[in-house]
């Protein structure tokens, strides 16, 4: 967690093999669960977006290759400290746009 804005670019270029400047927000969690860094990019540069609790842990998720994709509902529960294991997805009607 001692990366800031370089450190966390490269691991997404060189680790994650994802260009940082598409538009995709990217989580970063240490080994203990108790600090997260998001790091994204908007028009002009880069942000950086860091949280650290004081009680607890964020949920373990398991990942392939290190990467999992998540919808912006379901990283909001990761940081509320919802376990997204234990969630049950209903399923909904999605009208196909063609």
């Amino acid at each position: 967690m001692r990366c800031s804005y370089n450190g966390l670019l490269a691991l997404t270029k060189t680790r994650l093999r994802e260009n940082p400047s598409d538009g995709q927000l990217f989580v970063f969690i240490n080994r203990q669960r108790n600090q997260m860094k998001c790091l994204y990019y908007e028009s002009g540069g880069y942000c950086l977006w860091c949280k650290r609790l004081e009680q607890g842990r964020f949920a373990q998720i398991q990942s392939v290759e290190g990467k999992i994709l998540m919808t912006k509902i379901e990283l909001e529960m990761l940081i509320d400290g919802i376990d997204l294991s234990t969630v049950k997805k209903r399923k909904r009607y999605h009208k196909n746009v063609s």
